[in-house]
């Protein structure tokens, strides 16, 4: 699919500048570093959690997100990370990688953009090795039926200009649709409310 002149130059700058917002600091702080091993990070992006990972505790990061303008701000901070970096420009739906090959799988942010969350849930247990850890962050549907009513208003507006971004994902429930025993917190840690509840923590195959 032809990218846009919107998703080739000004997305990735306006998402890159959003996601570094001190809210999200704060939530990279609290996951990133707990990743250790080989690690496959889901949506990638912009790098904006190189700088977060512990290179005592992390061997290697494979970063995966389909969009090449992405990677562009990503080589630029892969250094930050002091570990050795790939980048591969692939969709998390579907990954070129064997099973069992990761020690952890880390994602911030990235489960709202996905086309089928579903899919992708599914090839990070596929990937994840015994014992594996997927580490998360995601903000998604609020628990509270007025807010939820407002995601659910405003999807079809918001996911526009938010390249794919959707409000309404019950993060809780794909979880445990697809197979994942999870320690989680939650709580709204932006506003607008809409867009600011999170889920956070880590979860392994059950």
């Amino acid at each position: 699919m032809k990218t846009s002149w919107y998703g080739k130059r000004i997305l990735p700058l306006l998402l890159d500048a959003t996601c570094n917002l001190k809210s999200f600091r704060r939530q990279r702080a609290k996951v990133v570093p707990q990743a250790s091993g080989r690690v496959l990070e889901i949506g990638i992006g912009t790098g904006l959690n190189f700088s977060y990972y512990d290179p005592v505790r992390v061997s290697s990061i494979v970063g995966v997100d389909p969009s090449e303008p992405m990677h562009r701000l990503a080589r630029r901070r892969k250094r930050t990370a002091g570990v050795p970096v790939e980048l591969v420009a692939v969709p998390a739906e579907r990954m070129p990688f064997p099973d069992a090959s990761f020690d952890s799988v880390v994602s911030t942010y990235t489960l709202c953009s996905v086309s089928d969350p579903s899919a992708v849930l599914r090839e990070i247990r596929r990937v994840l090795r015994p014992g594996g850890r997927f580490l998360f962050s995601e903000h998604g549907l609020s628990p509270e039926k007025h807010v939820a009513k407002w995601q659910y208003r405003l999807q079809s507006y918001w996911e526009r200009v938010a390249g794919g971004c959707h409000l309404d994902r019950n993060i809780p429930f794909l979880l445990d649709q697809n197979g994942f025993a999870v320690r989680m917190s939650s709580g709204y840690l932006i506003r607008p409310r809409i867009t600011g509840y999170t889920y956070w923590g880590e979860a392994s195959a059950a």
